[in-house]
């Protein structure tokens, strides 16, 4: 009997540890979150502090990228503007520059002569001519001519498919009325089957 009181003392005092041993295993998590929770804490007072600073970062690169927008526009305008100015609509002509579609030209250069005076010289990057190529035009020159009739003498400079040079001068006459004249070259290579260089209007 004293045998088995003791072993019931003994598988209590045992469980009683288990126990305790348990509740330990339990507890030391519980001890961890509450670190956890005052490192969490000192974060987001870390992160409270910091964000009124993100926050002023972003506002103040709104307000750049607005002010950008604003003087972007205004530079448009005053361009507008002075292109009233210096060309009238009384006396303006600009002229346009344009490859016919599907034409394989590699353009090098156009010259511009009116009345016998040259005004535009230009010379073509291979992306302006990959533009060209996907039906982009360029205005090539912009000025001003009296009402009336005038001449108007185009040079196409280029290569052809083969590698071969290209070389084209053809002549125009054109009327300036009291209004904007908008004149559009078309320019082709001879593979094209049209006429290398044509006017129109726009």
């Amino acid at each position: 009997m004293k045998r088995t009181a003791h072993l019931s003392v003994v598988r209590a005092l045992v469980l009683a540890l288990s126990f305790a041993a348990l509740s330990g295993l339990h507890a030391a998590p519980v001890q961890g979150d509450k670190k956890t929770e005052r490192k969490d804490k000192n974060t987001e007072r870390k992160g409270a502090d910091a964000n009124p600073d993100q926050r002023q970062m972003r506002d103040l690169d709104e307000q750049v990228q607005q002010t950008k927008s604003d003087v972007l526009s205004i530079a448009a305008e005053l361009n507008q503007l002075e292109e009233k100015l210096l060309y009238p609509s009384g006396t303006q002509v600009a002229i346009f520059v344009a490859l016919a579609k599907g034409d394989e030209l590699r353009l090098d250069a156009v010259r511009l002569q009116i009345d016998g005076q040259l005004v535009a010289h230009y010379i073509y990057s291979a992306k302006e001519l990959e533009a060209l190529r996907k039906g982009g035009v360029q205005r090539i020159y912009v000025g001003n001519v009296a009402t009336g009739d005038h001449k108007l003498n185009v040079l196409v400079d280029g290569k052809l498919k083969s590698g071969a040079d290209f070389n084209r001068t053809e002549h125009f006459t054109f009327h300036k009325e009291v209004k904007p004249k908008l004149v559009e070259l078309t320019v082709a290579g001879p593979d094209a089957g049209s006429t290398p260089i044509t006017l129109g209007e726009l």
